[in-house]
């Protein structure tokens, strides 16, 4: 449909990911690309496939003389099961055409074989996948490598994984260049990438080539190579100021490497190859706590949600920074001495830690080389700090002794500014304090893509503590926006675009924008979205310095999610100028009891709720509010630990399961079961509040809004709801003293609007409500930061909405096998996508494509209810029952549908003998998945259901709203097909 509306003459496949190529190859066998005379750009089809084809790859390296593991290319568990028995046991199973290994593992025995090759068959789009000997423990190198139509060849960078081969590169630490390789190594590498580019045939553009070395005896195999930009592509890019992804296209239309200037120097080509001196660090972040039931083993599969990078004069130094970009609580790596050491063997998301304190128990780097598989000068590098913190401990005076030479020692090594203040038994303030006593402060170096050898036009800097200072700040006024961190369920990519709006903002308005993150995955990182970019990690102490380096005019805090906010406390207190919202307005929404207190005195309903600091607050408090209550700890994100509790014995079991949480004050609210949730997103400049967007949840109360389907506009309010709403939002919006944006969270109940809670900065719906209004709302409160009002930027009305828009979770059930596929007031969406279409239905189908589930037009619905959802459940079957569905259904579900003369045949529940559900969906004889919990106590039941429907690839629906969502979408889709425009001819906007 987008061919047919916008005729192109070419299509680059090689900047978007494994769903890109998928996609192409796609096109290319339905002939969609000869139909409307398509060129392919970057790669063509058949290096596509040579490359991403498991058994076309191996014999193309067997070709040029180029060593792979043995291996075997099987397209079904037996033939899997008969290659284990000749590779011998461990084997590795790699899934073709997948994206961050989705569908691998590795199996240790025949019966941990079929469970994986199931999964990896079920995966792959060519239902193909290799099984290959095992090189678990061998180390593992990338080369991101660039050449065009001329041959021309170079390679951007070179990254080592710290963790062995096993672990997926995206969950692995990396360090930039690599550290263990000699130069003669290196050249072998190098050669190899280029012997494999050749063979491959591709075009033009990066890609990227992974190998495995032998640590015996420096044997290399080739693992893979990708024909596209990739994962690591975007770090290669970060890391050296080398943009991959833009000379990629620059290429596929005709350029040379040698014909494009290097931004960074403005005198070098891109034909240069980036020479780095100094290290950098990628640490993935993991959200593993999210997932109860599953291992937090790491493997082929990749599971981490989001990734930090840092840049340092040395590895200590990188690695230090990075840990305490990770916002995990651990202000660095040698600050660590509590984790378990006795499973160092295993990689898990705790393994750095847990060889933290193995080294503070002396146990021998050969023994921790043996166990981790680490090289050993990584652990004489960790070995080295931990030494230099206890040196700094045992030698300790206090502050007031502290001498320059000793703390400079410490800061290179990268100590932060919260462990050296508990090293020092004092507070991070008076460090400072004494840090400036003895004349020391950071000094900031510039990414220049060759180690100093030509001056970098472009300032994209880092901090470290040597002599020189290349930062050079300007004595524009200046605004600094700080950004998210790392990805992780509850923050992600939505926040960075509302960064990037208020770099453009400010820019727009006169000023000098600085840019501060760690995220090599966004777009604020790039080194030409703000005037200046700092790679740094977003703690209170890293951004004053920063801070105290430019003196900008102001710093926003409101754009970048919780993170920034976490900081603004410390900020505000040491003297940074906060502009837009101040941070008393932060606090006063943050604080359960004062923004209870000011709804009160604006006479604004809130359920019933209270805060308690411990079990036995915690317990009274049931007297008071009654049950079903939510609960839920306080300074989490994406409601972690959130609960519905039913009775005293659910309260009792949430306070045993979650006592690492127990400490912070916890949030207990009265449930307002079956209540309409709604978000609105909106603008205040001090004096007028205009509303961006009305959304309404398609999921009623109990699932978090992170994780339900909303619709913009809110479809089923009525005006007085409506009109309720609207007040509700004005009044406190002007209350809280809100300067730019903020968002609000409601429930309808029994037809009372209650306020569930304000946050007074950009929320996860703005990007969603700014693309389908056609409103800048994050630029628009950029500049209200800046002074603007919303009568200056001529947005005095909430702006209407032409046809449907709406938003779907995207959920990593897959990644997580074993997991519970079940929505809950827990957070566990790692992304979103969007539909829209002039009809409710259309839109819903258009949103669930774009998740990867794509609803049936015809087949099997299987339906398993609980007993309080039957009711419902009936007019939601007779309407799949109209549309030509076939109902199969659990014994009690089957008989409430016959009684009332819906067709259905029963089926079997997960726990009974076989043929079961499980067996029906392994089969391929469900095309859509119902089902509610039978118990709203007991979470697993019908878990096994839910977790298997997700790893068979069968769309699965868990709430009755969207259900009845679901069989709207369908029966549009049936009385009318799809169509498509551009949000620019949907908002007339002028292209071009």
């Amino acid at each position: 449909m987008i061919f047919e509306a916008e005729q192109p003459d070419a299509l680059m496949p090689t900047v978007g990911g494994q769903t890109a190529l998928n996609l192409a190859l796609e096109l290319r066998d339905k002939g969609i690309l000869d139909k409307y005379d398509i060129e392919l750009i970057g790669a063509s089809t058949d290096s596509i496939e040579l490359a991403e084809d498991r058994l076309l790859f191996r014999n193309a390296m067997d070709e040029i003389g180029l060593r792979s593991p043995p291996s075997e290319v099987v397209n079904n568990i037996e033939d899997a099961l008969v290659a284990a028995e000749k590779l011998g046991y461990p084997v590795l199973v790699r899934p073709s055409f997948t994206l961050g290994g989705s569908g691998g593992g590795v199996a240790n025995s025949a019966d941990e074989l079929r469970e994986v090759a199931a999964r990896g068959l079920n995966e792959s789009p060519a239902s193909e996948i290799l099984v290959d000997m095992s090189l678990l423990g061998w180390k593992e190198y990338e080369l991101e490598v660039m050449r065009d139509y001329s041959g021309n060849f170079v390679v951007v960078c070179s990254i080592e994984n710290l963790d062995p081969m096993g672990v997926h590169t995206g969950d692995s630490i990396t360090v930039a260049p690599a550290q263990t390789l000699t130069d003669k190594e290196m050249q072998r590498l190098r050669d190899m990438a280029r012997e494999v580019l050749n063979k491959v045939g591709l075009a033009t553009g990066g890609a990227n080539v992974q190998f495995a070395v032998s640590p015996e005896d420096g044997e290399v195999y080739v693992i893979e190579m990708n024909p596209r930009v990739s994962r690591s592509s975007a770090l290669a890019s970060k890391a050296t100021g080398f943009p991959i992804a833009k000379l990629a296209a620059l290429l596929a239309v005709g350029y040379r490497l040698d014909e494009i200037p290097n931004d960074i120097t403005q005198e070098t080509p891109a034909s240069f190859e980036p020479s780095l001196d100094y290290v950098v660090v990628k640490i993935p972040r993991w959200n593993f706590e999210k997932f109860t039931g599953v291992r937090h083993v790491l493997g082929p599969q990749m599971k981490a949600v989001g990734e930090v990078m840092a840049i340092g004069r040395t590895f200590p130094e990188a690695l230090q920074k990075g840990v305490r970009s990770l916002d995990i609580g651990e202000p660095d790596f040698a600050a660590s001495q509590g984790s378990d050491s006795e499973a160092l063997r295993v990689p898990t998301a705790q393994r750095l830690f847990n060889v933290a304190s193995a080294l503070y128990r002396d146990l021998p780097l050969s023994t921790i080389a043996r166990e981790t598989g680490f090289d050993p000068w990584f652990i004489q590098q960790m070995i080295d700090t931990v030494q230099l913190r206890q040196a700094a401990v045992a030698s300790s005076d206090g502050l007031e002794q502290l001498d320059r030479e000793t703390l400079l020692g410490l800061r290179r090594q990268g100590f932060s500014d919260v462990t050296l203040a508990q090293l020092l038994e004092t507070d991070e303030p008076s460090l400072r304090r004494r840090q400036q006593e003895l004349g020391l402060r950071p000094s900031f170096y510039r990414v220049d893509t060759c180690a100093a050898e030509f001056e970098a036009k472009t300032p994209y800097l880092y901090s470290t503590w040597e002599e020189d200072d290349e930062a050079e700040p300007t004595d524009q006024r200046k605004i600094i926006v700080l950004g998210g961190g790392p990805n992780r369920i509850g923050q992600g990519i939505e926040f960075d675009y509302c960064c990037v709006h208020a770099c453009f903002a400010m820019r727009d308005q006169g000023f000098e924008t600085i840019m501060v993150n760690c995220n090599p995955e966004t777009v604020s990182t790039d080194y030409d979205t703000a005037d200046r970019l700092y790679f740094e990690p977003l703690t209170a102490g890293d951004v004053l310095n920063i801070i105290e380096e430019e003196n900008p005019e102001g710093v926003l805090v409101q754009f970048g999610g919780q993170t920034p906010l976490n900081i603004a406390g410390a900020l505000d207190a040491a003297g940074a100028p906060i502009i837009g919202t101040p941070f008393e307005a932060i606090d006063l929404a943050e604080d359960r009891e004062r923004f209870g207190d000011l709804m009160r005195s604006l006479e604004i309903r809130q359920p019933a709720g209270t805060t308690a600091n411990n079990r036995e607050e915690a317990l009274a408090a049931v007297a008071q509010i009654g049950f079903p209550l939510l609960v839920r700890p306080s300074y989490v994100l994406g409601g972690r630990g959130m609960a519905i509790i039913y009775d005293m014995g659910g309260l009792n079991a949430w306070l045993e399961e979650n006592l690492d949480m127990v400490g912070l004050p916890l949030l207990m609210d009265r449930f307002l079961e079956n209540a309409v949730e709604i978000d609105v997103d909106a603008l205040c400049d001090g004096e007028q509040v205009t509303i961006g967007g009305i959304m309404q949840h398609i999921e009623h109360a109990g699932v978090h809004s992170g994780d339900s389907a909303c619709v913009l506009p809110a479809w089923k309010l009525g005006m007085v709801e409506l009109a309720t709403v609207r007040d509700y939002t004005r009044r406190i919006g002007l209350a809280l003293g809100v300067r730019g944006l903020f968002n609000i969270q409601f429930a309808i109940h029994d037809d009372e609007v209650y306020v569930l809670e304000a946050n007074p900065r950009s929320s996860r719906t703005v990007p969603f409500v700014s693309k389908a209004t056609g409103v800048p709302l994050a630029r628009l409160a950029a500049q209200i930061s800046a002074g603007h009002t919303l009568s200056d930027l001529g947005f005095m009305e909430e702006p209407p909405v032409d046809g449907f828009f709406i938003k779907e979770a995207v959920l990593p059930f897959r990644k997580f096998p074993g997991a519970d596929a079940r929505l809950s007031p827990e957070m566990r969406s790692t992304g979103e996508v969007m539909g829209h279409s002039s009809r409710s239905g259309h839109a819903f189908v258009k949103a669930q494509m774009a998740t990867g589930t794509s609803l049936p037009t015809a087949g099997v619905v299987a339906i398993s209810v609980s007993n309080e959802d039957k009711g419902e459940i009936a007019r939601i079957a007779s309407d799949f029952n109209r549309m030509g569905f076939e109902l199969v259904a659990t014994e009690g579900t089957a008989r409430m549908l016959d009684v009332v003369g819906i067709p259905v045949r029963m089926m079997r529940k997960e726990d009974e003998a076989s043929p079961n559900v499980v067996d029906m969906l392994a089969r391929g004889e469900i095309d859509l998945v119902i089902t509610t919990p039978t118990d709203k106590q007991n979470h697993s039941d019908g878990s096994l259901m839910r977790s298997s429907a997700w790893q068979y690839g069968v769309p699965i629906i868990t709430t009755l709203e969207q259900a009845a969502a679901a069989a709207r979408g369908i029966r549009a889709l049936k009385e009318a097909p799809l169509a498509v425009r551009s949000l620019q001819t949907h908002h007339g906007m002028q292209v071009g």
